[in-house]
């Protein structure tokens, strides 16, 4: 298998996003869906809307998001669809954007993973169909439960309804927010869970993809976290690929080969997690590519 290519720089203007896409030469057609983290009500590490205003424009997108499976008792005021679009106006989303709930009504879309080695289905936000293609732009970053979030995260959880990502985080046991947060979960079934609802997402557009990984704010704590740790090490800089299990790889790869001091503990958060066995899980499924050529757009 030829390497996958992701394209990176250093710079980390607004700007730089569109330079990137547009270097990339894949151009997302039709109604255009743009999957990002708006950032829990708190949190302090979100990327902003003024940060991906240019590419959103560029794609005339519609940024979507999916509602949440945890409540006010553990920060959260993003579990129902109008307590999302509060927090999505407080955080100027809908100043530059139209926005869309994708799972605010039911039914959710179920889509199937037949070689999924924890989960068979997935259930994702039903207003995904409306789409023709997708943008994936992820603030790489830690996280609490999976170590690590950027493309495949965003794939899996981010585009998951509540009942779905109640499905991955209970390995495909409860679709119920209080039963999934009592029980005694595997940590590797839940990040190979993680990798089989990726999956779906990335073949239900197929070539229709596209995926940003910003690598800025570098906090081990996810933008769903109300209270966040403040980053840990300096910004690194912008991806871009067609590919999400490369990007993240790449991600993954400058991230821990980085001198910043800061990087010891935003490691430690990865591996503690077991946060690259999704790398793992979806070469399994087939899925993606680890081997990358990583093209540097500043050196050109």
């Amino acid at each position: 298998m030829a390497k996958s290519k992701v394209y990176f720089s250093r710079n980390t203007s607004p700007d730089t996003l569109l330079e990137l896409y547009r270097t990339l030469g894949k151009q997302l057609e039709g109604n255009v869906a743009v999957k990002l983290h708006s950032g829990e009500r708190g949190n302090q590490n979100y990327l902003r809307p003024e940060f991906v205003k240019p590419i959103v424009d560029e794609v005339k997108g519609t940024v979507v998001e999916c509602n949440t499976a945890y409540g006010h008792d553990s920060g959260g005021y993003r579990s129902t669809t109008e307590e999302h679009i509060k927090v999505l106006e407080e955080h100027g989303w809908t100043k530059y954007f139209d926005v869309k709930i994708l799972d605010a009504e039911s039914p959710d879309l179920v889509l199937s993973v037949p070689n999924g080695k924890i989960i068979q289905e997935n259930f994702v936000g039903k207003d995904l169909a409306q789409f023709d293609s997708l943008l994936v732009l992820s603030h790489f970053k830690g996280h609490p439960m999976g170590g690590f979030g950027g493309a495949l995260k965003q794939l899996s959880i981010g585009c998951a309804s509540t009942a779905g990502k109640c499905w991955i985080h209970s390995t495909g046991k409860s679709k119920d927010i209080d039963e999934t947060w009592e029980l005694d979960i595997n940590q590797d079934e839940f990040i190979e869970a993680m990798a089989d609802a990726a999956y779906t997402v990335d073949q239900y557009f197929k070539d229709k993809v596209v995926y940003i990984n910003a690598i800025v704010n570098l906090s081990v704590d996810c933008d769903c976290c109300h209270v966040a740790e403040d980053p840990c090490m300096e910004d690194i800089g912008v991806m871009i690929s067609t590919d999400p299990v490369a990007i993240d790889q790449a991600c993954i790869d400058i991230v821990f080969n980085s001198d910043d001091p800061g990087r010891d503990h935003f490691v430690e958060r990865v591996e503690s997690r077991h946060g690259r066995l999704i790398l793992d899980a979806c070469e399994a499924l087939g899925f993606g590519n680890r081997e990358y050529e990583l093209i540097n757009i500043d050196e050109d």
